[in-house]
C-alpha cells in the first residue's frame, strides 16, 4: 500500500461534534489500491468481522457487462488481501455489492442481478449468508422484481432496506425484515421526486432515522430524509448538491461523515460532513480519485474512519483503501 428524545447528553455531543468539526482538519493517513485482478473492478463496501476486514465489490469485462460478479476479499491488517469467495450468475450481471453484520453474527452479502434478457424482469435483489466469509449461501431472492434493494442497515435486531424501482414509475420503498430474507414492506412509496435512487440509512442514539438520497432527475440534487419510530412518516429536505453512491456512517462522538461520488466541476470520491439541521452536506476531504469512481464502504475502526472505494483515475478501474483520521 502506498503511505500517502434529545436530552442534555445528546445536546452536549452535538455541540462538542460540531466544534470538533470545525476545529480540525482530516488527515489522510494512508490510501492504496488493494484489487485490480478483472478488467474492471468497482462498487465496494467495507466491515470489519472478527477481527478481519471483509471487502466486497464487483467484477467484470466493464461497468456494465453481461459477466457481473461480486468478489469478496479478506485481510488482518488492510494492506495484505487475499480472496475469499466469488458469487456468480448464470443468469445476471450481479452489482453493488453491500456487507453487513446480522445480529446473529454471520455476514450478510446483499446485491442485486441485472438479469439477462429476454426475462420476465429486469432485475430481482438477493442476498447471501455466511458464517465464517469463505463459505456462502446460495442466492435468496429478496424484495420484490424491479425494486433493486440497495443496501441493509441492521437496528435493534431487523433489517432495514430502500428499494428503488427500476421500471417506470422511478419510486423507492421502505422495507423491513427481521432474518435479511423476507421483506415486508413498510413504506410502500416513501418518496417519488425526481427519480430518487440509491441511498443509505443510519439510526442515531435518540431513535431518528436518516435516510442520505440520490436523484438523477429534474431536480437531481440530494435529499435526507428523517423519520421517528415506527418510521413510517417522514419528513424531506433539499441537499443542493449532486451526488452519486452515497454512504452514511454516524461516528462515536454523534457526528455523520458522507461518502460520496460529486460531480462539481471535477467527478472525484469525496467525504463530507452531514448537519442534518441545516440539511447541509460539506466536503472536507476528496480522496485519490476520479473518472469512473465512488461507491464507497465506511468503517470506524480504532478512532479512524476506514474507506473503500473504487477509481480509475490511475488508468484501471481498481479498488482502493484510505485511512482517514478525524
Amino acid at each position: 500500500m502506498k503511505i500517502l428524545p434529545l436530552n442534555i447528553a445528546t445536546v452536549l455531543s452535538g455541540i462538542a461534534a460540531v466544534l470538533t468539526q470545525a476545529a480540525l482538519p482530516a488527515e489522510l493517513v494512508e490510501v492504496g489500491k488493494i484489487w485490480e485482478a478483472a478488467p474492471h473492478n468497482a462498487f465496494t463496501d467495507l466491515v470489519r468481522f472478527r477481527g478481519e476486514w471483509f471487502c466486497v465489490f464487483r467484477e467484470g469485462r466493464a461497468h456494465v457487462s453481461p459477466d457481473g460478479a461480486l468478489r469478496v476479499i479478506a485481510s488482518s491488517d488492510g494492506r495484505d488481501w487475499r480472496s475469499m469467495a466469488l458469487l456468480t450468475s448464470t443468469n445476471a450481471d450481479l452489482r453493488d455489492a453491500k456487507i453487513t453484520v446480522t445480529p446473529e453474527g454471520h455476514l450478510m452479502l446483499n446485491g442485486a442481478g441485472a438479469l439477462h434478457q429476454p426475462a420476465p424482469m429486469k432485475h430481482q435483489s438477493y442476498a447471501w449468508f455466511s458464517k465464517d466469509g469463505r463459505h456462502w449461501t446460495a442466492a435468496v431472492p429478496v424484495g420484490e422484481p424491479n425494486l433493486w434493494l440497495w443496501r441493509v442497515t441492521w437496528h435493534k435486531g431487523a433489517a432495514y432496506g430502500i428499494a428503488y424501482d427500476t421500471a417506470v414509475d422511478k419510486f423507492i420503498r421502505l422495507y423491513r425484515s427481521q432474518d435479511g430474507r423476507v421483506f415486508d414492506t413498510l413504506v410502500p412509496k416513501l418518496f417519488d421526486e425526481g427519480h430518487p435512487n440509491e441511498s443509505s440509512l443510519v439510526f442515531r442514539s435518540d431513535e431518528i432515522a436518516l435516510c442520505l438520497l440520490r436523484r438523477d432527475g429534474q431536480p437531481g440534487s440530494a435529499q435526507l430524509g428523517q423519520s421517528r419510530p415506527p418510521y413510517t412518516a417522514w419528513e424531506w429536505k433539499d441537499l443542493g448538491v449532486k451526488i452519486g453512491g452515497p454512504h452514511l456512517l454516524l461516528l462515536p462522538d454523534g457526528r455523520l461523515v458522507a461518502a460520496v461520488r460529486l460531480y462539481d466541476g471535477k467527478v472525484r470520491t469525496a467525504l463530507a460532513w452531514l448537519d442534518p439541521d441545516a440539511a447541509s452536506l460539506k466536503e472536507f476531504l476528496a480522496l485519490p480519485s476520479g473518472g469512473d469512481t465512488s461507491y464507497a464502504g465506511l468503517a470506524w475502526h480504532e478512532g479512524s474512519l476506514w474507506v473503500s472505494y473504487y477509481s480509475s483515475h490511475e488508468g484501471k478501474t481498481s479498488i482502493y483503501l484510505a485511512k482517514v483520521r478525524l
